[in-house]
C-alpha cells in the first residue's frame, strides 16, 4: 500500500509510489532509469544496492555524476547477462510503452527479479478518449506529448490491458496503484474509483506466480 513521507517528495509522484514498495537494503535494478532519480533517493534513503540500465549515454553520464552504478545499453539485451533472480526487485518505469517486445522482456524482468515494478501512462484516461472522439486524431497529453510521427511510443495501453495481460501470461499482480497528475507529474492523487476511466497512470508490482 502506497504511503507518502516527506522524505520522498522531491520525487515525482509515481516514483514516490514505487519508493514506498522497496524495502530498506533491497538489491534494485532500475531499467531504463533515465538520470537515476530514483534509483539516487533508494541509495540514499534506503541503502539499497542499485545497479541501472540506461541507453542514452548523457543519462548514463548524469547517473554516474551521481555515484550510481549504471551501464548504458538495450535493456532487452542487457537483461539477459544477469542469473535468475538475481535482484530483489526490477523497475521499468513509464518504458513498456516503448518496448518492441514487452512480453519478453516481462518474463526476462521477472526471470532476474523476485519482484517487478512497472508503470506505464494509461491510454485508458478520459482526456485521451475525448481527443479521440472529438478530434479524429491520435491525442496529446502531458503524459503523452508526442505527435504519432514523432513519438517514441510503439505500444498504448490501459490499466485495464495490463489487468487481462497478466492473466493471460500468467503473472501475479501483488499491488495495484492507479494515480491522476498534474502536468509535471509533481503532484497527484490515488485514484480508486474508476481508475481505468480517471487515471493518468497505472503502476503495478508483480511476481511470478
Amino acid at each position: 500500500m502506497y504511503t507518502n513521507t516527506t522524505q520522498n517528495n522531491h520525487l515525482r509522484f509515481d516514483l514516490r509510489v514505487i519508493d514506498s514498495w522497496i524495502k530498506p537494503g533491497s538489491k534494485v535494478i532500475g531499467l531504463g532509469c533515465g538520470e537515476g532519480e530514483l534509483l539516487a533517493h533508494l541509495k540514499e534513503d534506503k541503502q539499497v544496492r542499485e545497479t541501472g540500465i540506461e541507453i542514452v549515454e548523457q543519462r548514463v553520464v548524469k547517473c554516474i555524476e551521481k555515484g550510481l552504478s549504471v551501464i548504458q545499453g538495450d535493456i532487452n539485451e542487457e537483461v539477459h547477462d544477469y542469473p535468475d533472480n538475481t535482484f530483489d526487485y526490477v523497475i521499468l518505469s513509464q518504458t513498456l510503452q516503448q518496448v518492441y517486445d514487452p512480453l519478453a522482456l516481462i518474463h526476462s524482468m521477472l526471470r532476474i527479479g523476485k519482484k517487478v515494478i512497472v508503470s506505464f501512462p494509461n491510454f485508458g484516461h478520459w482526456h485521451v478518449r475525448l481527443q479521440i472522439l472529438f478530434t479524429g486524431h491520435a491525442p496529446v497529453t502531458p503524459q503523452l506529448p508526442y505527435t504519432w510521427y514523432g513519438t517514441p511510443n510503439i505500444r498504448v495501453l490501459s490499466i485495464k490491458d495490463f489487468r487481462e495481460f497478466a492473466s493471460e501470461v500468467g503473472f501475479s499482480i501483488l499491488e495495484e496503484v492507479a494515480i491522476n497528475t498534474d502536468k509535471q507529474d509533481k503532484s497527484g492523487s490515488i485514484v480508486k474509483t474508476l481508475p481505468n476511466l480517471r487515471a493518468t497512470y497505472g503502476i503495478f508490482l508483480i511476481s511470478k506466480r
